[in-house]
């Protein structure tokens, strides 16, 4: 398949060098105007769109847009050449030669921008750092070819990861390995709300759709306490098994939200719609390095930052955050307090997983700030919640990928919709969900 590729792009390359440069055959060879035409349009609409194991319209888009760049790469190259050789061949002198480059000119101005909004608007392995780059160099001669190059070398590889992942969907669609017994509900953690147009899970829940899985949501507040929360989500519970009838749900919780979910189950009867609850990066004994911070900050500072928040939160749609009551309820002491008598409750299944940050480069901002503090108080961590902290339910998962990079709190919902060598995080959730599905729950 590869070498077919190959061979299509080499093609499209020698295609398009016979467009740009078509004003020169119209002077010979009538209808070449038309047939340029068709083949222009080829060009800019073929590369991409031509694997039907490419399910996802976002990788499509990623792979046009890079062929496209390539095409442009290759084929202007080759119409420079061309073009230095009708200097003494063309029909017409210095005028007709001046309108032929003009017109590839223009031929390669509109590939290349088809290229390049395809590749900005579509890739995430880009980062913000090289889209700024590439804007700054593409005005400047040789700068923007390197620029380009460098472009083309991360998309590549994101394609090849994307491909590979496309593919594997592609084979297992029929299995819907990701179809469960019962609905999944996915709990966010603090400070974070469902949003409908921004994921807080990333990529993860179209991957699990795509694998046959039913998906809801907590929809509850930021910033609340965890007796709070949890009411919340209780009533979530309760309102999705009564309207759909699915009798129960299978809950994957994230930092805070596992704590949430538990306080549910135990104190307001919401165990009986859990199947099994899966928690993600929990911090199921606290930290102790939030209460370190609390105690070392000024009563003063700490109401101005609660205010703040809860005046953001309230316009982005909560009715009554509590940045303290969220903040306070993660020490180890509450947690200490609420949990030490609160065991996974009989008949759901539990399980846990965290992972390990391997230093603070490792990290995006703030978690970057904030490991170190974290491992001088609560030893080897996520960049927020220890690995002592999560453990919980009949078996605890720690990953712990190879090299240097490690995976932060953030990665484990795929924050920042970024590949980590050695750690695919929507396959993760692929395999979480399959085996519950195995379990038949």
């Amino acid at each position: 398949m590869k070498n077919n590729r190959n061979i299509l792009r080499k093609v499209l390359i020698l295609l398009f060098v016979l467009v740009s440069n078509g004003y020169a055959l119209q002077k010979s060879v009538p209808w070449t105007g038309w047939i340029a035409l068709v083949l222009f349009l080829l060009v800019n609409i073929l590369p991409g769109f031509c694997d039907k194991r490419i399910g996802l319209l976002r990788v499509r888009f990623l792979i046009h847009g890079s062929e496209c760049l390539r095409i442009f790469l290759s084929s202007a190259v080759l119409s420079a050449l061309v073009h230095f050789v009708l200097i003494f061949t063309i029909p017409g002198g210095i005028r007709a030669l001046l309108f032929s480059a003009l017109y590839c000119y223009v031929c390669h101005f509109i590939l290349f921008w088809n290229g390049i909004i395809s590749v900005y608007l579509t890739s995430f392995a880009l980062g913000v750092r090289h889209r700024v780059i590439g804007a700054l160099c593409g005005p400047v001669p040789i700068l923007h070819l390197i620029a380009l190059s460098s472009i083309l070398k991360i998309v590549a590889k994101e394609i090849e990861e994307e491909k590979e992942k496309e593919y594997m969907n592609y084979s297992r669609a029929k299995s819907r390995i990701c179809a469960t017994r019962y609905p999944l509900l996915m709990v966010h953690g603090v400070f974070f709300r469902d949003f409908k147009h921004f994921n807080y899970w990333g990529r993860v829940p179209a991957e699990l759709k795509r694998n046959g899985a039913v998906i809801y949501y907590g929809n509850h507040q930021s910033a609340l306490s965890i007796s709070d929360s949890a009411e919340e989500l209780s009533a979530r519970i309760r309102e999705i098994v009564e309207r759909t009838g699915c009798e129960k749900v299978n809950v994957i919780a994230h930092s805070k939200g596992g704590l949430d979910t538990r306080f549910a189950m135990h104190n307001l009867g919401a165990d009986k719609y859990v199947a099994s609850l899966t928690t993600i990066n929990t911090p199921h004994r606290g930290c102790k390095f939030a209460e370190h911070l609390l105690s070392k900050i000024d009563e003063g500072v700490k109401s101005s930052v609660a205010a703040t928040y809860n005046a953001a939160a309230k316009r982005m749609g909560d009715t009554s955050p509590d940045f303290m009551a969220a903040v306070t309820d993660l020490t180890a002491a509450a947690c200490e307090e609420i949990f030490s008598e609160m065991p996974a409750p009989e008949g759901v299944y539990c399980q846990s997983f965290g992972s390990v940050l391997r230093g603070a480069r490792g990290g995006r901002f703030p978690l970057n700030f904030s490991y170190h503090f974290v491992k001088e108080h609560d030893g080897e961590n996520d960049g927020l919640v220890s690995v002592d902290s999560f453990s919980f339910g009949e078996s605890c998962t720690i990953l712990e990928p190879k090299g240097k990079r490690g995976i932060s709190h953030g990665d484990m919902i795929d924050l920042n919709r970024e590949s980590i060598e050695g750690f695919d995080v929507r396959e993760f959730y692929v395999q979480l969900v399959s085996f519950l599905r195995e379990k038949g729950l």
